[in-house]
């Protein structure tokens, strides 16, 4: 009797640590294989960018009017536009709508997102399409040969 009560505590015992040993392993296994899913599916905490002011690669005779380029602000696009009327405009290149990347349209006289057809009028304000805000502008001034471009204070 007592030899049939140490053959059942020590199986019990076997059976309790094969458990925990499957659990433990199937845990680790979806740990294994969720974790980096999950840290793929979301997008990194990025901060704002620390830069405040750039000096795109252009000279302002080289941007004639009604055209417009993209340029680098930190690690954002921006776009800089002339205007028919020869003033430089430059607003964030990043549609508001889906953060398409937008262009200037001299055909049409105005910013435009090719992802879903939106438009910008040339004060950055959103005038067709889905885009739910305006662009954000920037300020240029011309120093010299240089367009120098910053965020609004």
């Amino acid at each position: 009797m007592i030899a049939a009560k140490t053959e059942k505590s020590g199986a019990s015992t076997r059976r309790r640590f094969i458990s925990w040993l499957l659990g433990t392993s199937l845990s680790a296994l979806v740990l294994a294989v969720f974790y980096p899913v999950a840290r793929y599916i979301t997008p990194p905490a990025t901060a704002e960018p620390a830069t405040a002011t750039v000096t795109p690669p252009l000279r302002p005779d080289e941007l004639l009017p009604n055209s417009g380029q993209i340029f680098k602000f930190g690690s954002q696009p921006g776009i800089l536009i002339r205007t028919p009327a020869g003033e430089l405009r430059a607003f964030t290149a990043i549609c508001t709508h889906l953060g398409c990347t937008v262009q200037y349209r001299p055909d049409l006289g105005h910013i435009w997102c090719a992802c879903h057809n939106g438009h910008f009028d040339l004060n950055g304000i959103n005038i067709a399409g889905p885009p739910p805000r305006p662009l954000e502008p920037y300020v240029v001034n011309v120093r010299g040969d240089q367009i120098v471009v910053s965020k609004e204070a």
